[in-house]
């Protein structure tokens, strides 16, 4: 196989009614790294909304249990792409997304804004870190694969476009992006989780590398002090790097998928779809509302 040949098939597809496969073959052929690197930047900015972080913290799963919340979020939403919409599979994973939302009072805006963050985050991180750019094909078919999504979880006014998406995503960070206590303490138990993976001495290079490659409105609202310029420039130029490097490399004859990832450590003899995620029970949301 060549280099670009899944790029030429991917332009021969439909990017509306083949999205989910297009999204497959991009996510889990042609940047696996990419996409699983993207997507945990994409859930961790959205505790940078000062009600979404603060909820987290009050249910405890990011702080007191962050590998197997990080282990079922990947698992559950990779169910999806790795089966489509209509398998077992892909329903199961849907009722177990919606059991868990439902039972909090999540305003649907917060909802909107994290279902920007799965379309427009690997988008950005690709174009600047990938071995190629994205295609339109591949651009559109992520747009219109988590639109599905939306629908299927309830989700209003989903965005229509990429670039509607991208627009939602910018105003809404801009409106709501800001410190919160909570939101904090998850921020630092999601570095910490990261760091865990790897060598405990290279725990302080990782923490630092990882804040370099987080933008300056996300280092604001959870007041982290930026990692230097000569820093932010080399850890930037070391991921470029790994990319060109890919470049180079044969394609991928086999998928990676999400269970497949050594970061995933909460279910070393198996997992059922149907048990991940949390369960709260027949009283619904732990959390204290106002109203």
């Amino acid at each position: 196989m060549r280099r670009f040949e899944r790029l030429e098939r991917i332009r021969r597809m439909d990017p509306y009614r083949e999205a989910t496969e297009i999204y497959r073959l991009s996510s889990a052929y042609e940047f696996p790294w990419d996409f699983t690197r993207s997507l945990e930047l994409a859930l961790y900015r959205t505790y940078a909304v000062p009600r979404i972080g603060r909820l987290l913290a009050e249910t405890a799963e990011l702080t007191d249990r962050s590998q197997k919340r990080y282990d079922d979020t990947a698992l559950l939403l990779d169910a999806i792409v790795e089966h489509g919409f209509g398998s077992d599979q892909g329903r199961t994973a849907i009722r177990r997304i919606n059991r868990m939302h439902h039972a909090y009072d999540i305003p649907d805006d917060d909802m909107r804004y994290v279902l920007c963050t799965f379309v427009v985050m690997p988008r950005r991180w690709i174009d600047a870190y990938g071995w190629r750019k994205l295609s339109r094909h591949e651009i559109v078919a992520s747009a219109v694969h988590y639109q599905a999504l939306g629908r299927h979880m309830g989700i209003k006014d989903i965005p229509r476009t990429y670039e509607e998406f991208e627009s939602c995503l910018d105003a809404y960070e801009e409106a709501h992006f800001g410190w919160d206590e909570g939101a904090r303490r998850v921020s630092d138990a999601t570095l910490d989780l990261m760091t865990s993976w790897y060598p405990r001495p290279l725990a302080p290079v990782l923490r630092t590398a990882t804040l370099a490659l987080l933008d300056e409105p996300l280092l604001r609202a959870f007041r982290y002090t930026p990692p230097s310029a000569a820093t932010r420039a080399w850890v930037r130029r070391a991921v470029r790097l790994r990319g060109r490097a890919v470049r180079l490399l044969p394609p991928r004859r086999a998928p990676h998928f999400a269970r497949q990832n050594w970061e995933i450590k909460s279910y070393p003899n198996g997992y059922l779809l149907r048990d991940l995620g949390t369960h709260p029970g027949p009283g619904g949301c732990p959390v204290r509302h106002a109203d």
